[in-house]
């Protein structure tokens, strides 16, 4: 594995990358090897729920599934905070029973997301992903025992430079998400930011990938 690629939507089948490929329950292809799989609170529906999470538990019994997700909570769609947190905590405590990581989409809704990981007493690893904010959000957050994953608004936003540069190397992934840029060069800024090798970061990455996911039991040996 030369590089990781924590969350992405777009299966690209290289052999030199590992992606974890978001999924759905209702939408699901079984053609990717690796994949995350959860209910997106923008895709709550209701008279699906119960439906969603056996197919969830079914596929994190399975060697392929490297985590739970991507799940959380978001203040800025209609779906109600308190029904978003009924079927987020459900898919922590699927997390929690299978001992898989989870891939955690939050908008404006961070401290609920952190009181939550404590009221639950929540032990797998926890990763933000996409992460936009400040450094003062990311500190709390590392403080709290979550991974942060960066990608996007990496590419995007230049003011995040000084943001990353503050993250420890063991508390950070890398991702496309969706953005038409390629893993590679995500890599690339991150290891300018970062001012290390590629080779560096990539011993990195590789690092935490073996800490996040050291759970997952019979992994192939390309991991």
């Amino acid at each position: 594995m030369e590089f990781f690629n924590f969350h992405t939507h777009q299966f690209t089948n290289q052999p030199n990358i590992l992606e974890l490929v978001n999924q759905y329950p209702n939408e699901f292809d079984t053609s990717i090897p690796y994949y995350s799989i959860g209910i997106h609170p923008w895709y709550i529906v209701q008279d699906r729920i119960e439906a969603d999470l056996k197919i969830i538990e079914e596929k994190l019994q399975t060697k392929n599934c490297l985590a739970i997700g991507e799940c959380g909570l978001d203040k800025r769609i209609e779906i109600t905070l308190d029904q978003q947190i009924i079927i987020f905590e459900k898919q922590l405590a699927l997390a929690e029973k299978y001992k898989k990581p989870v891939v955690i989409h939050c908008v404006a809704a961070f401290q609920e997301v952190i009181e939550i990981k404590k009221k639950m007493k929540i032990s797998v690893p926890m990763i933000i992903h996409g992460f936009s904010k400040n450094s003062q959000l990311a500190n709390q957050l590392i403080k709290e025992g979550f991974y942060i994953s960066f990608g996007k608004y990496l590419l995007r936003n230049p003011e995040l430079k000084i943001v990353f540069q503050q993250i420890p190397s063991d508390r950070f992934l890398l991702e496309t998400d969706t953005i038409e840029e390629n893993i590679q060069q995500v890599y690339d800024l991150a290891a300018g930011y970062k001012n290390i090798t590629i080779k560096e970061l990539q011993e990195v990455i590789s690092s935490n990938f073996e800490r996040i996911f050291q759970r997952i039991e019979n992994r192939e040996s390309r991991l």
